[in-house]
């Protein structure tokens, strides 16, 4: 099978591209019709709090099943969800004409990132399985370089439909991308970890496998550690981006789009960057506490900047951009390279729960910051935690020790 790892992966990329992008488009197409609508860092907050309470409660879940079934079927599965959510999401835009209820928007967001808590442990479980690990950063460049440019595209995309058009058509995109990228899925065979005959299923008992994977690695559970106390200071700021340009920046929607594009330029660098041979050889535990320090800095660096240095805040956006890519790619190969491919669903879908639990109290604290602390506070204070983080990350004993780790 991972003779034939180009092929396969051709394949799955094509479909992928398709159903990222649309993806894409919807996304940003909510968030500033939201934007645009409320002007409330609160709802956004809220928004994205609807979009990762599934994979919270389900993480600790999801990554047993995705161990247990096959998981072609479970990808395809998950997409077709997508595509049901999405639809019924377009239907409430056409029989609403245009003014949904933001309760409903709420639940199907919620409900169509039930699909991704399945599609996306049982995605990063498969690609060990499918192609050599040498060629893992490689394929994680490569999936950088697929969401990037769904980022730069889909931002533009999303602000000139919700400019010209009615959000159902906009939202029926994303049910054609789904149903292409099940198409993909149907050409391709990927093959699943042999699995012990001599064990029942047990939910505890795998559930327990799964936080044992991560405990018994000292590197793992020290980049957990550290990723989980980022997220939380990442995830609100993330969410105020288009409110710093609205508010601060005196920007548009357009404005707020070319933000989120520049942002997907900088990840395009940054996982062509990653593509390159040569960076196999370079360790990725110091590559991944390096980007938390530039990615602090750009971040406080634009809470600083004044009301008239938006194209300051797009250059930093950019290299934002190349250091988040350069950090998620290089945390994927080391937990592709560290697991039991037969525990690694469990494995990646606790630690996207687990990491998330902060991120989602930063959320809720979202509308109180926006409103006492200030935006452009929020940038500098959250920018300088992950820079203390990054040097806290280069001074601990346990990732020290392992610094000569390679692909």
């Amino acid at each position: 099978m991972k003779e034939n790892w180009k092929r396969t992966f051709a394949i799955i990329w094509s479909g992928q591209l398709f159903s990222t992008l649309s993806s894409s488009v919807v996304g940003f197409a909510v968030i500033f019709w939201l934007s645009i609508q409320t002007g409330s860092a609160e709802i956004l907050a809220l928004s994205t709090i609807a979009t990762l309470l599934p994979q919270l409660l389900l993480g600790l879940f999801t990554g047993v099943y995705v161990d247990r079934w096959d998981r072609r079927k479970t990808m395809i599965c998950a997409d077709l969800f997508v595509a049901l959510n999405s639809g019924l999401l377009a239907a409430l835009f056409f029989f609403s004409e245009g003014e949904a209820d933001i309760l409903y928007i709420y639940l199907l967001l919620a409900l169509r990132s039930v699909g991704s808590a399945f599609h996306i442990p049982a995605m990063q479980a498969s690609t060990p399985l499918l192609a050599p690990e040498s060629q893992l950063m490689r394929i994680a460049g490569i999936n950088q370089v697929i969401f990037s440019l769904s980022t730069i595209a889909g931002p533009a995309i999303a602000a000139v439909f919700v400019a010209s058009m009615n959000m159902t058509l906009v939202l029926l995109m994303d049910v054609a991308g789904a149903l292409l990228a099940t198409i993909s899925l149907l050409l391709v065979k990927i093959p699943n970890p042999p699995k012990s005959s001599e064990l029942v299923p047990h939910l505890k008992r795998e559930i327990k496998e799964g936080f044992h994977a991560l405990l018994q690695n000292n590197t793992i559970l020290w980049l957990f550690i550290f990723i989980v106390f980022a997220t939380f200071f990442i995830m609100p700021v993330a969410t105020m981006f288009p409110l710093l340009t609205l508010d601060h920046f005196l920007g548009d929607a357009y404005r707020m789009s070319l933000i989120e594009i520049v942002w997907g330029v900088g990840m395009l660098a940054g996982g062509a960057i990653m593509s390159i041979k040569l960076m196999g050889n370079i360790n990725k535990i110091v590559l991944i506490n390096t980007m938390y320090i530039i990615l602090g800095i750009t971040f406080a660096l634009s809470g600083m900047l004044p009301q008239e240095g938006y194209w300051f805040f797009a250059a930093l956006t950019i290299i934002g951009g190349v250091s988040a890519a350069i950090f998620h790619g290089s945390f994927m190969v080391v937990m592709q390279t560290s697991l039991d491919p037969g525990v690694m669903g469990r494995a990646f879908s606790i630690f996207d729960t687990f990491s998330m639990l902060p991120a989602l109290v930063g959320l809720l604290l979202t509308g109180y910051i926006a409103d006492n602390i200030g935006i452009t506070n929020t940038f500098v204070i959250s920018g300088s935690a992950i820079i203390i983080i990054g040097i806290l990350s280069f001074l601990t004993p346990a990732l020290n020790k392992f610094r000569n780790f390679k692909q």
